[in-house]
């Protein structure tokens, strides 16, 4: 009985280091999600982990910049990003930043912008995520910038989950 307290609680520790690493290293939790659409395709895939890294410590380069000054991720201009849609919990979004909308300014369904916010894309889908999601995307929305991505093991994690 002690061994299989010992293995629990030493795998309990090893799994609280790895956290502890990752949320240090990255600035944010979560700090690796997995993909659950085909929004992302053909960059990102169903089933693949992609790493975050906090808004906090990466500038969010929008696909309008990106596009000027040749910056690219996940095969297309501009970041990728995770967020809330709409500030509210649940299964977050990960798709592209397009472009930085002022409040005011026209949003592609050609309303107005209530708040000033990231417009963005799903890189399979033909037109910009608003008004599917509603509104422009706060930076306080965000929980991460995609900075890299292993295809299909999260897989795991889209059947337990």
């Amino acid at each position: 009985m002690n061994d299989i307290i010992k293995d629990i609680l030493s795998t309990l520790i090893t799994v609280a280091v790895i956290i502890g690493i990752g949320i240090a290293i990255t600035g944010t939790w979560p700090f690796m999600v997995a993909v659950e659409s085909g929004s992302m395709v053909p960059h990102m895939h169903r089933g693949d982990v992609v790493f975050l890294l906090s808004p906090d410590r990466t500038k969010i380069v929008t696909w309008e910049e990106g596009k000027k000054i040749g910056y690219r991720s996940f095969g297309d201009y501009g970041d990728v990003i995770v967020y809330h849609p709409n500030g509210k919990g649940g299964t977050p979004v990960i798709h592209r930043a397009m472009y930085w909308i002022e409040k005011g300014e026209k949003m592609p369904d050609g309303t107005p912008a209530p708040w000033s916010g990231y417009i963005t894309k799903g890189d399979h889908n033909s037109i910009p995520d608003q008004p599917e999601l509603s509104m422009p995307v706060k930076p306080e929305w965000i929980i991460g910038v995609a900075k890299f991505s292993i295809p299909y093991i999260g897989y795991v994690r889209l059947i337990f989950g």
